[in-house]
Formats: C-alpha cells, structure tokens, sequence
C-alpha cells in the first residue's frame, strides 16, 4: 500500500473546509495557509490593529474584529467555526464576540461620556477651588512667619533677650556669623500674640496638600511627577497641571471591549478596571490590552466581581497623618453579565462613588422579569412579581430599578434613574447613586404594586406601598415631607371595567424612567460622532427620541407647595402616574372588532384633551393620561360608529360581553352595541363623551425620517452562545 504524503492529507482537510464553511477571508487564509503562504509570516501582536487583521502570537493565529475604536482579537479556528444560533446571511461570529450588543456598547460609551462630562468639570473646580484655597492659606502662613520674625522691612531685624523681654535689633546683611550672641537669641523661643509656625512644618503641610491634590486628580501620576522633581531639583520642573481622575470598572468583561472602547473613546478616562472571573479571560484581555497599546491605562484582574466590589466598602476616609484620602472608588461601574445582574447589585452600589456615581446595569434574562413563566424566580433575583401582558417589558424595567433602589437604600444610598430601555432581548438601565438618607425617606412612595386584568380586558391600577405628602409647618410657614401609610385598595378582586379576576404583580419602581436632561445630553452628541464608529447612532436617536417622549408628567400646579432635594439633582418624590399603555389590536381582540387606526384613536382621545404618546418598549403603543373608562368608551364608539361586531361574536361571559353590556339578547331590529352605554362603570357614559375619530389630529408629526422602531436585523436575533471559558 502506497503512503500518500503528509501534505495530501492537509489538502483533503482544507478541501472539505473549503466546501462546507462560509467563504469569508478567514476560511480563505486557512485554506492557503500555511501551504502557499508560508513564505509570508504574520505579524506579531505588536503590530499596528487594524480590522480583519490576522496576528500570529504564542503558536496561535487570531483574527482581528474592529468595533468604535477599538480591535479585539479573537481565534482564527473560533471565528471559522459556525455557530447554531443566529443563523443568517451575516458571517458566523464566535461566542468570543457578539456584534448583537453593539447597540448597547455604542449607547454606553455614549453615555459614560454624557454624565462624565458633567462630573469632570465639577471636579475641575473643585481642584481649582482647593489650589485657591490652599494658595491663601499659604500666604496667611507667610505673612505670620514674617511677623514673627520680624521680617517686615529691610534690613531684616533680629530678636534680641533683654530682661526677659524681646528687643528689635537691626542687623546689617551678613552681620550675624554663626555663635554670635544675637544669633543664638535668634533660636529662642519666642513670646508673642500670634503663634509661632515653624517653617519645617508649614512646608510639610503644603508638600503634604499637594501630594493630596495629586492624589485626587491623578493617582498614578503623581508618584511619577513626585520622583521627576525630587530628582531634578535644578532646574525645576514646571509641575503638571492637575487632571481630575474618571475611573471605570467593568466588572464582568470576558474580552475586555467594553474596557478597550472607554479608554479609546472617552478622552477624559484616566484608568479602567477590566474584571472577570476566569483567568483565561483576563488572559484574552491582556492579549487585546497590549494589541490596542493600551498599557498603563487598563489594569486587569482576575477573580470575583463581588470580592471586587466588597473591598472597596467601609474604605479608610483618612490617611496615617490624619488628612482625607481620595476615595478608591469608581466614578462609573458597569455590570453586563450573562443573564441577571441581580448577585451584583449590593457589591455595586457601595463600590461606585456616593456623589453621584453612575451605576450601568444589563439583565439579559427578559424570559424572568418579562414573562409569566417564572414568577417565582422573578420575586427571587428583583424582589417583585412580573407582570403579565402587553406592558410586560415597562413592568420589568421597574422590577429591575426597584431591585436597586432597595439594594442602595439599605445603605443610606438614593437612586435617580437617568436612562431605562427594553432593547431586543435584555434591559439596560443607567442610574445615579446619591449618599443621602434624606431621600431614601421616598422610597416606600415611589413603590407600588399593580392589579392587573391579565386575563381580561388588559386594564390596570396601581397601588403605592407607602404615601409621601407635603404637610404646613406649625407656624404656618413653609412645608415639610411627611412618610406615612397608604390607604387600602378601593377595589376588590375582579376588574372594574370586565369583570374579570386581576392579578397582583410588584412591588416595583413608581417613579420616572428616564432623565430628560440626561437623554438630551446624549442626543446632542450625535451629530458630532462618527458613523464609522458608531454604526448604530440612527437606532439610538430613534430610540432616545421616544424614550424621551413617552414621560407623560402631569402639568404643573403652581399653588402645589413643594420642596426641592437636598441633593438638587433631582426630586425625590415624583412620581410617573401613567407608568404602562396599551395596544389597540389588544383592545380590539377583547371585543371582537376591527383594530382601529392608531392616528384614529390618538385623534380621538385628544379631542377629548387628553394628550397621548407611545412607549419605546414595542411598536403600535399608545401612552396617554386618559383613565381606563374612557378608553374602552371610545372603542364601543369606534364599534358603533366605524366598525360594527357581527351578532354572535362575542360569547356569552367574556370580558368583550360585560365590556359591551352585551345582557341580554337583543331584540329583532335592535343594534348590538346599542346598550354599549350601560357599562359596568358608568362614568364616561354619564358624561356623554363626544368620540370624534380625528386622523389629522391624531398624527404626529414626522421628525426627518426618524425611525422609532428597527427591525432585527438578522434571523434569531438574541445573546448567542454562552462562552466556554476556555482558552
């Protein structure tokens, strides 16, 4: 038998690759490599990054992907291999990279950058203000020394012991020599009104306050600045001007991207902190932290996030000396784990700055918080029972910041929503976090619970848990918060509006999901970045837009006594009294009818003054401040007056039956919905609502070209794989 040689057998195999992987450029190089190609050696990891890169390190070929600034490499092998899911015309991607999250990177760069802004510059001045403050402080001590010494005017003036008591003496230039009798009276102590300062001392304290100040600003820094100017004490160096420090962890950072495009893209960021559990992770981190010549700027650590977390708690507030020591803690933490970030929660909000740190969280698991399969585990990791229906993604935002809110509060720690979003499969929330037990006070307020007609009409109450309210003073002038209890429900079990059961969900977050302020300091950005390196900017305008939108307020009472937060960020007790909205193709299936036109029905409730927006949750909701009476009389108005229900359709004890009055049969000649006034709560048919359906002025108007609501950009949209956590 004939032995084929070596290089038959590589061919076969790189032939049967060829046939049965997606030609793309890696598979090529593999297929030609390193048969054909062997003459021309990859680079080393020290080569410039570039995308679609391949980088020959340790035996090992990796391939380079390219996302914002940053170059991440990757196994050549993992980027060949196909995955199961997704599948699409797209290249198969790696567990080791998901270009999925892209949004969700883009959008957190974009707003680390928006509130780190803000930050920077008030740490500036507070620089400026201590330099200011230490620079006076400094010339009072001159000016002691000087009065001390006696060193008013020239000639300079000596303190000479006669009786007891001390005497001017003028002293030419040069004249006291060492052992002269006027120079040893010098030495002595000296009496006098103002206390003495010692020169020896006054300089350790102003080194010692610079050394604080360097400390602040730029902690790895100035140990460098400090050995420069010892070491070259003529001339002097011309000290540095000090930077304020921004610091980061990414807590849970598997390749290291998200570390990898804070540095790159945030021109303030000092350090980042990239953490992950499995040393080959950190392994892969360095790889990329050293391909990205990133050194010195990202420190990575391999072991628990929590063990992370939990060292920086009850950190030392001073020094051996007795001065304040610059806190350790982060100005910004991100969590985006796989699956919950609720085992973090507690670590996270002791471990980011008390000031007003931002606190970043994903929760990629929307099947619990999202979803009616696991209420169980729901009440578990968010401490709340989801809810179930069209409005099951705005309900588990709020289990989510309530999971917070709880988390800080333990602490003396508020939480202020900045930005909340259902995005595809996951939620992503950016919070401030506020040292102030003052407005932890609000908590219980701002905490409610839901009773939701989940299998019925698809209404919903709300319920705080605990009541916050504005009482007069006993003088008589001014106001002070008061926390009490809540009153008790003031319906029963079954819905108002059909009849049916409801069901508890909560308790869960009552205030405000987003910040109008911060989201309009993340748009302004947008068109001053680049779209080459941010490719997802048109989904975020579109998405910001609406989440700006969707805050349905009530108007201002200005005869409404209130009180501004001590924090003066932002008000601790407001509220968001139309937390959810509804689907009219949901409403529509209830009794039975064709779904009337959105712009119809937005027309039709703001004829009636009631104003309306959507939700940036899903598309086709509409979010109004129009109470659950009105809403269902103007769709027994759509039905009478657009589209009538056929005789028969809606069976006898449904919701769609009590919601249309439908109680008895109706008589030869009568029209079906003709007793549509007679509803179980008569009120919006006592008032004789005049139901106009509107289209003009239900339209909104068209912002450019604004896309609201983009669709999946490939099949099986979703988080992929789980990484193996191998090498």
């Amino acid at each position: 038998m004939k032995v084929l040689p070596t290089n038959f057998w590589k061919l076969t195999r790189r032939h049967a690759l060829f046939n049965s992987a997606t030609i793309t450029s890696s598979n090529l190089r593999r297929f030609f490599s390193p048969l054909t190609m062997s003459s021309n050696p990859l680079p080393d990891i020290t080569a410039t990054p570039a995308a679609g890169q391949h980088i020959a390190h340790a035996g090992k070929e990796y391939t380079t992907i390219k996302e914002g600034l940053a170059h991440i490499l990757i196994p050549a092998s993992a980027s060949a291999t196909p995955q199961t899911t997704p599948r699409g015309e797209n290249e198969a991607q790696s567990v080791f990279y998901n270009p999925i999250q892209q949004f969700n990177r883009d959008l957190s760069v974009l707003a680390i950058k928006a509130y780190g802004e803000e930050v920077v510059e008030k740490k500036r001045k507070e620089i400026a203000k201590s330099k200011e403050k230490f620079a006076t402080k400094r010339r009072e001590n001159k000016l002691k020394r000087k009065r001390v010494d006696g060193l008013a005017d020239e000639p300079r003036k000596a303190a000479k012991l006669v009786e007891g008591k001390f005497e001017d003496q003028k002293l030419e230039e040069g004249h006291l020599e060492e052992g002269n009798p006027a120079t040893e009276a010098t030495d002595a102590p000296v009496e006098s009104d103002q206390p003495e300062i010692p020169r020896e001392e006054t300089a350790v304290e102003d080194q010692s306050h610079e050394e604080t100040l360097q400390a602040e600003a730029t902690p790895t820094e100035s140990k460098h600045q400090a050995t420069e100017a010892s070491a070259e004490q003529d001339p002097k160096p011309t000290p540095k001007p000090l930077e304020p420090s921004f610091t980061i962890l990414d807590a849970l950072s598997a390749t290291g991207l998200r570390a990898l495009r804070y540095v790159h893209e945030i021109p303030f960021t000092t350090s980042v902190t990239a953490n992950d559990l499995l040393p080959a992770a950190t392994k892969t981190i360095n790889l990329n932290v050293k391909h990205n010549k990133l050194e010195g700027k990202i420190n990575s650590v391999t072991g628990n996030a929590l063990t992370h977390m939990y060292s920086l708690v009850g950190e030392a507030v001073r020094d051996e000396r007795g001065r304040s020591a610059p806190s350790r803690k982060y100005d910004v933490i991100d969590l985006d784990p796989y699956g919950t970030a609720a085992p973090f929660l507690d670590a996270a909000v002791q471990a980011v700055r008390d000031d007003g740190g931002l606190l970043c969280v994903t929760c990629t698991d929307a099947g619990v918080w999202a979803s009616n399969g696991y209420p169980e585990k729901a009440y578990s990791l968010y401490g709340g029972i989801p809810i179930k229906g069209m409005h099951s993604h705005e309900g588990g935002l709020r289990l989510i910041l309530n999971a917070i809110a709880t988390s800080a509060s333990r602490y003396g720690l508020a939480m202020e929503p900045l930005l909340s979003l259902s995005i595809d499969f996951y939620a992503r929330v950016f919070v401030r976090i506020h040292k102030s037990a003052a407005d932890v006070k609000f908590l219980a307020g701002k905490t409610m619970v839901v009773y939701n007609c989940d299998t019925g009409c698809g209404a919903w109450t709300t319920q705080m848990v605990g009541k916050n309210k504005l009482s007069p003073n006993k003088s008589g002038k001014g106001h002070f918060w008061k926390h009490v209890f809540s009153i008790a429900p003031n319906q029963g079990e079954n819905c108002p509006h059909c009849g049916m059961k409801t069901h508890m969900a909560g308790p869960m977050y009552a205030g405000p999901l987003h910040s109008p302020d911060f989201i309009q300091k993340v748009l302004k950005q947008l068109p001053h970045v680049s779209k080459d390196t941010y490719q997802t900017t048109e989904r975020i305008e579109g998405m910001l837009t609406v989440a700006l939108e969707e805050l349905l307020q009530p108007p201002e009472d200005i005869n409404s006594p209130t009180l501004p937060s001590k924090t003066k960020n932002y008000d601790p007790a407001a509220i968001d009294h139309y937390p959810f909205f509804f689907i009219p193709s949901v409403l529509s299936k209830v009794i039975h009818c064709i779904t009337p036109h959105e712009n119809a029905l937005r027309g039709a409730l703001r004829h009636l003054g009631y104003r309306v927006t959507r939700s940036h949750t899903k598309p086709g909701t509409i979010k109004t401040d129009a109470p659950w009476d009105v809403i269902w009389e103007i769709m027994r108005g759509w039905v009478k007056q657009k589209a009538p229900v056929k005789e028969g359709a809606i069976r006898e004890g449904t919701a769609g039956w009590n919601i249309m009055a439908l109680k008895k049969k109706p008589k030869e000649g009568e029209d079906v919905a003709a007793d549509g006034d007679a509803k179980l709560n008569g009120t919006a048919a006592d008032k004789k609502l005049e139901i106009v359906f509107d289209e003009k002025l239900g339209k909104d108007v068209e912002r450019n070209g604004l896309v609201r609501y983009q669709v999946n950009p490939r099949e099986n949209w979703g988080p992929m794989n789980r990484a193996s956590g191998h090498a």
